[in-house]
């Protein structure tokens, strides 16, 4: 009987809104998932649903130059990459993730209304004149990157936890549940690109041939019910506690190891200092980690001496006594530095298909075929995501299999394998682009196209390396 009742309680130290352990069937699973899905791609429609066309709107709107245009987008975009640090320090050390996407979905849409405001209302909109010239204000600028840098900071609270959120869901001690998780990660994969999808096709078109106002209303709307559909699954989710600052855990790594810089290691790696077994984590929310044998000067936090204990009480001194998994932690973080090295270079290529491939598709022909029909310059970016849709299912299902056979890794290929090979792509791309931009000058140049707007080179060619 007492069995029973266990078993109907989650055994990752999961709870409930209530800050009780976490019933099974009451709880996560398929039952919170939808709400957690539908926020993410609500979150990607908006967010793709600006940053695809953006850069038109600071040149046509706010009157920028192409390269202040370029440099604002890329200076915002990887602004919503930095913040995410944020996000994840007060989900991991403070809030908790489900209270971190709350609050900073809600500054989301905060600054996607006032985005909007600033594009529809007179007044906080950029007047032009009968050449459609636009001459914005210094206020209505300040309005304009006030709500889109709120939005920079909003998704920095959400990208770093919703996955990770609806990871939670699933309890790694019942089979059933864990079998369920890869799930919901096709699922999540999935929603992005939908949310994507819409972005640039619906709302680009929107945009371009009906007004920024409802281009940018549309995804606050979105935004907004996603929101409130988020807050309506809370009785449902499974929370984690915030395990405490990670910071704080791997500057007390480096501390005491260079304290003890003179202390020898032991041979024998079960000496190191690590919780009991009856003990939950050092790092609360996740398992302990085991001993590598890499980086082996941090292992010297964990050995134990006579002056890592505080007098009277016993009690370790955190900052001068590690767990293993404290050290474990570190490491992983510091294997991780040169992958993330090389994905600066590829970030740097991949952002250059929401500013300057626009700004080359704007001068090119955008006839679909021979119909009147125009595709927006940056729906182009539709193709990537198509191209996705297309390559995951191919490579799962047809690539593997055969690469398999002469790797023999279960997975055909190892993580490492396939960022490298993603990047040896990338390469080409951006041959092909820097081509493509040769033969569109070349064309300027010889036919004297310079006061045409559009020059007869099918935008298309771009689906090659986008």
């Amino acid at each position: 009987m007492e069995e029973e009742q266990l078993d109907a309680y989650t055994k990752d130290g999961t709870t409930d809104y209530r800050h009780e352990p976490a019933i099974k069937a009451k709880t996560g699973t398929w039952k919170a998932c939808p709400f957690i899905l539908g926020n993410e791609c609500c979150e990607r429609l908006a967010y793709y649903g600006i940053n695809t066309n953006m850069v038109n709107y600071l040149k046509n709107k706010m009157n920028q130059k192409n390269v202040v245009a370029v440099n604002n987008v890329t200076s915002w975009s990887g602004t919503c990459y930095v913040t995410p640090l944020i996000g994840a320090f007060l989900a991991d050390a403070y809030l908790g993730r489900y209270w971190t996407i709350a609050t900073f979905s809600s500054i989301y849409v905060v600054g996607m209304a006032l985005l909007t405001l600033a594009a529809s209302v007179n007044g906080l909109k950029p007047s032009c004149d009968s050449q459609n010239v636009c001459q914005p204000t210094g206020f209505q600028t300040a309005i304009f990157f006030s709500g889109l840098y709120l939005i920079a900071l909003g998704t920095g609270g959400i990208k770093p936890c919703v996955s990770s959120f609806g990871a939670d869901q699933f309890d790694d001690s019942d089979e059933k549940e864990k079998k369920s998780k890869s799930s919901f990660f096709n699922w999540f994969y999935f929603s992005i690109n939908i949310g994507a999808l819409v972005a640039a096709s619906v709302l680009v078109w929107i945009q371009t041939n009906v007004g920024w106002g409802w281009g940018f209303g549309i995804p606050t709307v979105a935004m907004a019910l996603a929101v409130v559909s988020f807050f309506s699954g809370t009785r449902l989710y499974r929370n984690q506690r915030p395990g405490g600052s990670p910071l704080t855990r791997i500057f007390q790594v480096v501390v005491a190891a260079v304290r003890k810089y003179r202390v020898s290691l032991p041979t024998d790696s079960s000496l190191l200092y690590e919780t009991t077994p009856d003990q939950e984590s050092a790092v609360k929310g996740s398992r302990k980690l085991d001993h590598t044998q890499e980086l082996r000067f941090f292992d010297k936090a964990s050995v134990e001496t006579e002056s890592d204990r505080v007098k009277g009480t016993g009690t370790v001194d955190s900052w001068r006594l590690c767990t293993v998994t404290q050290v474990e932690e570190l490491k992983s973080i510091l294997r991780l530095l040169p992958i993330w090295a090389t994905g600066i270079i590829f970030s740097a290529v991949y952002s250059q298909m929401g500013t300057l491939f626009v700004l080359q598709a704007n001068t090119m022909d955008l006839n679909v075929g021979s119909s009147s029909f125009q595709i927006p310059a940056a729906s182009l970016s539709i193709f990537d995501t198509l191209s996705v849709l297309f390559w995951v299912p191919v490579y799962d299902r047809i690539i593997i299999p055969i690469v398999r056979r002469f790797t023999g890794h279960r997975n055909g290929f190892t993580q490492l394998q396939r960022i490298g090979i993603g990047l040896f792509i990338s390469i080409f791309a951006m041959l092909a682009a820097g081509t493509l931009e040769l033969v569109r000058l070349h064309t300027v140049k010889q036919h004297n196209y310079y006061d045409l707007k559009h020059i007869p080179l099918s935008v298309f060619w771009q689906v090659y390396y986008i």
